[in-house]
């Protein structure tokens, strides 16, 4: 593992040449293609394990006792000394083959020393997770710094031996088997673990055993197995490599088919714009677009190229057009609807076409059948107007092919997503479409989108574990599907009992979905027919249908009238509308049919994934895990549809082509749609030597676009206000502003107590330092993290929302540090607490919030930020206030940061507050920056904070019930009459309007520098961050157990990572 040669850890600087195969932009065969990521994607998780080995061992402080044996005096998060190691069965080999079929073996481990948040972490462990064997013997005398500097990493952790495991079950310490998902244990029969041991069976690699074993019995060689003494557990997250390389290596293994469309354009040959839908042979001439049009006006916008004339069904010209449309596409959509190779403009073409005569666009606009009579009836309509541009990439979507749509931030790519699965599922009801994205996040946002459109619940699935955080009260994933399924089967069965009981006729019928059927054909649809047949002959009668209609009586529970016999026409529909009714109901009780002939948990799950779904979405990572699954149960879909493909490894993209067995040598894929942002932040790849020289960073997605495939760029943003929009979109290629955000008031108005929407703010050296470095890479700025801080707090103080500002910064050191001064100077206080969010700026890529203040760190160089990428994202994240703390000289030099600092400095590089404004709603509008008060430094902060809250504290004394947004917040969190901060002089002289007329001069705050700790209202004697700054930067092993905002199971929380 720690072979230079094999694995190389230098940070490569792109001279040279490296043994390692490269993924550029064309491949020979799909074979040459995946043997190549196979390769690197071995060499890259071997690096990964190697680092977090590197990472969790030295922690565990291994020490030879007096027995001559290894003992720990530390701990660490992800490994556990073991208590007991045996290997229980070793199974005969298959035929022709020399090593074990399976060996398996039992580890017994202790999480006593563990507090409740990390031993949850090692109870979730489940089947299939992967686990290291670690033999450890650390040299008898610590070794010296000379030798230590000379030795390779297992020599300076005294490791001996690494085998990697896969868990088949664990139990506690009563032998109860723990996170089962095979059905052994009924959900209502768990139980939480008992006692502080766990045993986990473990499947080891048998090739490996059979070279250990032989090298015992031929060389004489250590008992490997006899000498474990650690379990290391990787973040599930990054710890998925097995699935993914044993998906490769049987594709590799299988004669694997990419549709033929898409065959070349995936090696990089022929031409690029083949596999777009003008150019494919089977299209929808005719495409019903339901919802996605408001009104006839909207639709004339979308086609500005065309002369649109609109018909009724019956080829009549339609005067009033409202929607629904139908529209007979030309195979050839001119104008900037369709998809440009990245060096075309579109203004250019749209130039010469404006001579010429506009073609005629037929749209036929029908009037939608009625639903049916109950409120639950009624289709959910889409209210987002779609822009030109968004309208051309539905259109590409619902078409057979190759679609590709670059979404900047903000230009709604989810919802338009939405739109194509939407009138995807209208046009081809009977096809089944496969969602991939990134992160589980994502997901769910599609996921809670499509739920507000008029597709059927029952026919969407979330597959993964992520479906827990769904924002939505239906479960979707496989278990709460079909428990919804057999709820709604026994209510639909009281319905047709119901309708029985309305006809005089035996209520039995409604026993079962088979008994259910049978009544439908013989009694409902019987009657309706007859039905037809007699309003045939009698169409001049209006009250004839009111008179005659079988189900009255059942439909007599219904909000309004239905039948209301004043003409012949309208109640036509109506009956019209309560037979669709009815139909919709047997039609779902004959789908709920299978959940009673198939009675264990599994079939049903699997039923409803391979036949019942339509919708089917889980992550990339869930697909490579499972395919093995996927194609045994004879899973199928038509479409695929990823979000987020720019930070997909391509690999990962290529596998969810190819979750299906080709049916006779014939690949079912129909449509592919890539939806990323080749702008933003790439896959992670850890290793810089496989990232700069392998370029494994470049996803399919990017990949398509250097190879000139064309692709539709969305080119209207409606995140940002227009000001903090133009801090990035010069990158993109004519990337403008929705109407929404020009017209919207909360864009209008500025942020209260700031002179600007964005400012960049110049931090100076804090207490004699810039930069520092702990340990390699772990870079903090402690004079940033405070100014960040005490910005956050005087927000807070003002009224800000907490879960509408998020503190970003480029660095994790910076990011623990951050976290750590919260802790200490926020989450003690009711009134301010933590903020929505403290994290790395590509963690919170994909996420959006109001406030964002953004920490750089980097004093000396400008480091990974250089990557226009990452700028992109720091500087997209907020909507309506942006504050970037740096060190202007620095970033100001920058090259490829030019056209983003150009803008910032043209405004003041110190913060310019309004020290007028005393709530968080202000009236001022965004360009009027009112008396500016330019706030020198960190110390200065604390203070006007300092001031502001004594102002607040006094004011909150005279009068309990102030018209102050966090008035009640205040009163809870502050019932005792400390001051949170030692105060400065409490007399400034005040203006008429209660603003400071002169804040106190720099001498003045030296004094009150030397009173400023953080006093807890109760016990004064919180440990803070004094005003000589002597904070630990190393965040002590005490503050580990620290409540951390945000602290969730995958996220880093403490120095340790």
């Amino acid at each position: 593992m720690w072979d230079e040669s094999l694995v190389p850890s230098i940070n490569y600087s792109g001279e040279g040449c490296l043994a390692l195969p490269k993924l550029n932009l064309q491949f020979l065969t799909l074979h040459d293609y995946l043997l190549r990521n196979f390769n690197l994607f071995r060499l890259e998780s071997t690096y990964e394990i190697r680092e977090d080995i590197q990472e969790a061992v030295p922690h565990l402080l291994a020490y030879i006792n007096n027995e001559g044996d290894t003992s720990f005096r530390g701990w660490s998060r992800m490994a556990v000394p073991i208590k007991e190691f045996k290997i229980t069965a070793v199974k005969q080999p298959n035929i022709g083959e020399v090593k074990p079929s399976s060996v398996t073996a039992e580890v017994t481990f202790s999480i006593s020393s563990y507090r409740a948040q990390i031993r949850s972490e090692w109870n979730a462990l489940k089947e299939h997770d992967v686990l290291f064997l670690l033999s450890i013997r650390p040299s008898f005398e610590p070794l010296t710094a000379e030798e230590a500097a000379k030795a390779s990493v297992p020599q300076r952790l005294g490791l001996q031996y690494v085998r990697g495991c896969e868990i088949i079950e664990v139990r506690d310490e009563e032998g109860t088997l723990m996170n089962d998902f095979t059905g052994r244990i009924k959900r209502d029969e768990w139980k939480p673990p008992k006692g502080e041991l766990r045993t986990v069976t473990v499947a080891l690699d048998t090739a490996q055993y059979h070279m250990d074993v032989s090298n015992i019995a031929e060389k004489g060689a250590d008992d490997v197995y006899g000498t474990f003494h650690i379990l290391m557990r990787r973040k599930p997250k990054e710890n998925n490599f097995k699935a993914i390389l044993e998906s490769i290596r049987d594709l590799m293994n299988e004669y694997c088919i990419v549709p033929d469309w898409l065959h070349n354009i995936f090696l990089g040959y022929g031409n690029p714009s083949a596999a777009q839908w003008t150019n494919m042979p089977d299209i929808l001439e005719t495409v019903d677009f339901k919802d996605t049009f408001l009104d006839a006006d909207h639709l004339k916008e979308s086609f500005p190229d065309y002369q649109v004339c609109f018909i009724n069904p019956d080829g009549s010209e339609n005067l009033r057009p409202r929607p629904p449309f139908r529209i007979n596409l030309p195979r050839m959509l001119k104008g900037g609807i369709h998809a440009l190779p990245g060096n075309k403009m579109s203004a250019i073409d749209s130039a010469n076409d404006a001579n010429k005569e506009k073609e005629e666009l037929t749209v036929e606009a029908y009037t939608a059948p009625d639903p049916g009579p109950y409120p639950q009836d009624q289709p959910k309509q889409n209210s987002v107007r779609f822009t030109p541009t968004q309208i051309g990439a539905i259109i590409s979507g619902i078409q057979p092919g190759l679609t590709m749509v670059v979404g900047p931030p903000g230009t709604g790519k989810t919802d338009t997503a939405v739109q194509i699965l939407n009138v995807l599922y209208h046009n081809c009801p009977s096809q089944r479409t496969l969602i991939i994205t990134h992160s589980n996040q994502a997901l769910n946002d599609l996921f809670e989108k499509i739920m507000q459109r008029d597709v059927p619940a029952r026919y969407l699935l979330r597959l993964g574990q992520g479906e827990q955080e769904l924002a939505t009260d239906l479960d979707f994933s496989r278990q709460g599907r079909v428990n919804a399924m057999l709820v709604r089967r026994l209510e639909l069965l009281s319905e047709v009992e119901r309708l029985a009981r309305s006809l005089q006729l035996p209520e039995d019928v409604g026993y079962t979905c088979e008994t259910a059927g049978y009544f439908w054909l013989l009694h409902v649809y019987s009657r309706w027919e007859q039905f037809r047949a007699a309003c045939a002959e009698n169409e001049d009668k209006p009250t004839f249908i009111k008179d005659r209609f079988p189900f009255k009586e059942y439909f007599s529970n219904t909000p309004h009238q239905v039948l209301t016999g004043d003409s012949f026409e309208k109640d036509m529909r109506a009956a019209k509308g309560c037979f669709r009714h009815l139909k919709t109901m047997f039609q779902e009780l004959e789908e709920c049919r299978a959940f009673e002939l198939l009675k264990s948990t599994a079939d049903r799950a699997n039923y409803l994934m391979t036949k019942q779904a339509k919708i089917v979405a889980m992550t990339c990572t869930h697909a490579a895990l499972k395919r093995k699954d996927f194609l045994q149960l004879g899973f199928k879909y038509d479409n695929l549809l990823m979000e987020e493909s720019a930070q997909i490894l391509e690999i990962e993209t290529f596998i969810p082509m190819l979750l299906q067995r080709q049916e006779d040598g014939y690949a079912r894929l129909k449509r592919c749609i890539l939806i990323g942002d080749h702008h933003q932040l790439p896959p992670v790849v850890k290793n810089m030597a496989f990232q700069k020289y392998s370029h494994m960073d470049q996803s399919l997605f990017t990949r398509f676009v250097r190879l000139g495939i064309p692709y539709i760029e969305l080119n209207a943003q409606g995140r940002a206000r227009p000001s903090i929009a133009k801090l990035y979109n010069w990158r993109y290629r004519d990337l403008g502003d929705l109407p929404y955000v020009k017209k919207e008031s909360i864009f209008h108005r500025a942020n209260a107590g700031f002179s600007y929407d964005y400012q960049l703010i110049d931090v100076p050296d804090y207490l004699g330092r810039g930069e520092t470095a702990p340990s390699p890479w772990f870079y903090q700025n402690e004079g940033e993290a405070e100014y960040v801080v005490s910005i956050y707090m005087y927000m807070r103080l003002l009224g800000y929302p907490a879960n509408k500002i998020s503190i970003l910064t480029t660095y994790n050191g910076q990011k623990l540090l951050i976290r750590d001064v919260i802790n200490r100077r926020c989450v003690p206080y009711d009134f301010i607490g933590p903020p929505s969010k403290v994290t790395t700026v590509d963690k919170f890529q994909g996420q959006q919030n109001d406030f964002i203040l953004l920490s750089l760190v980097r004093t000396r160089f400008v480091g990974h930020l250089r990557d226009v990428r990452r700028l992109v994202v720091a500087m997209s994240r907020a909507r309506l206030g942006l504050y970037v703390f740096c060190r202007r000289s620095l970033f100001e030099q920058c090259y490829e940061l030019q056209p983003t600092f150009q803008l910032l400095l043209q405004r003041p590089d110190h913060l310019a507050l309004n020290l007028n404004e005393i709530t968080s709603y202000t009236e001022r509008h965004v360009e009027d920056t009112g008396p500016i008060h330019l706030v020198s430094s960190v110390d200065e902060m604390i203070s006007i904070f300092n001031w502001r809250y004594q102002e607040q504290y006094t004011r909150h004394q005279f009068d309990p019930y102030m018209a102050y947004p966090g008035a009640h917040e205040m009163q809870n969190g502050q019932q005792n009459s400390t001051p949170m901060y030692h105060s400065v002089d409490t007399d400034i002289p005040k203006a008429a309007n209660g603003a400071a007329k002169d804040m106190p001069d720099e001498s003045s705050m030296e004094e009150d520098k030397k009173m400023d700790g953080l006093i807890n209202g109760q016990n004064g004697d919180v440990p803070t961050l004094n005003s000589n700054g002597e904070v630990d930067k190393e965040v002590s092993r005490d503050d580990e157990s620290d409540p951390l905002p945000e602290s969730n199971s995958n996220e880093g929380t403490t120095m340790e990572e």
